[in-house]
């Protein structure tokens, strides 16, 4: 097979898909058996080594910090390393991947969006298309936006289940104020009758103000994790409550209150911004349909727009001002409450 032809018009014989894609997918279930097959394992065998060495003392604040951050690590040092190197701020990966409730290494999303964007590429390659350069570019933007948006998806749907349990959490630590227990023991109780994810949040406060931290530093590590409004209210009221003093249960009354108030708020928003949303889907999909329409009709007929360069130029154009009317409607039906 003559190799500058390949390249020339994109287009790769069935063999060699094989051959790119055995490989590759041996990468993949040896990535998934170490990455996750092995994290529990040695979470438990550090923590297991730590309570031997140190069964007749109490564990250290660093020792218990170094044991959660083995969940963090995927076993291959090396990928950890490259993480290191290619990722710009690795930190802020890491904040949102716990922000969606995730546990897997930066070097495991580094691997996943590898393996997209290559499984997009060979895709690309594969139907012929496109020419080869535009099917690694695509491969390219597949593999950085796909994991990238679904990092995105689950921090919303969480931050939503966490906002619809946590005025009942609040709920909860007001009884048990008013019932004369400490603040770290109302979150405790909060935290066993509340479903996830305010239950693990409220469980990862309880256990840090175990080892000796701060309710305060605990209160804000946990707010710029979760990154919501209502847990920064939360967690002010603590603090302004704890340098000042005052009635603590009636504190958090009025706060579940003010975040009750808030949530029918945005559920009134969403339901009288559902006929404009329903529109805009209506006439942002309508382009596709009847392209796919007139595919089905006269192929040829449409296949000149994709063939010829200047149908290139028009579909850009298309996409152009497809893209501005989305991101106007987007804003004409978004509130910040």
């Amino acid at each position: 097979m003559d190799l500058n032809a390949l390249l020339g018009n994109g287009q790769v014989g069935p063999e060699i898909i094989l051959i790119l894609l055995i490989p590759l997918a041996l990468l993949v279930i040896i990535i998934a058996m170490i990455a996750f097959g092995g994290s529990g394992q040695r979470m438990s065998t550090r923590i297991n080594k730590i309570k031997v060495h140190h069964s007749r003392e109490a564990i250290s604040t660093a020792q218990l910090i170094d044991a959660r951050r083995g969940k963090k690590t995927s076993g291959i040092p090396a990928l950890e390393e490259l993480a290191n190197k290619i990722l710009p701020r690795r930190e802020i990966l890491e904040m949102r991947i716990a922000r969606a409730g995730m546990n897997f290494s930066p070097g495991v999303y580094l691997v996943v969006c590898a393996v997209i964007g290559t499984i997009a590429c060979l895709i690309k390659i594969a139907t012929g298309a496109v020419p080869l350069p535009a099917a690694i570019l695509g491969g390219l933007i597949s593999g950085l936006a796909l994991p990238h948006a679904f990092l995105a998806f689950k921090i919303r749907r969480r931050q939503s289940k966490f906002l619809d349990h946590f005025p009942e959490a609040i709920e909860l630590m007001v009884r048990g104020v008013k019932a004369g227990l400490p603040v770290a023991e109302s979150i405790k109780t909060a935290s066993q009758e509340t479903p996830e994810p305010v239950k693990s949040e409220l469980s990862k406060i309880v256990d840090a103000i175990r080892i000796g931290r701060k309710l305060n530093d605990v209160l804000w590590e946990t707010s710029r994790r979760l990154d919501l409004q209502e847990f920064k209210f939360f967690a002010i009221a603590l603090m302004i409550q704890s340098e000042t003093g005052g009635n603590l249960a009636e504190t958090l009354n009025n706060l579940g209150d003010v975040l009750r108030g808030r949530r029918q708020l945005k559920l009134k928003i969403k339901a009288l911004s559902s006929e404009a949303k329903a529109s805009a889907y209506i006439i942002g999909s309508l382009p596709f349909i009847m392209a796919g329409l007139i595919y089905l009709v006269n192929a040829e007929y449409i296949m000149k727009l994709i063939e010829d360069p200047r149908g290139h130029m028009m579909i850009a154009a298309g996409f152009a001002s497809f893209g501005i009317g989305v991101s106007v409607m987007y804003k004409m039906v978004r509130f910040e409450v």
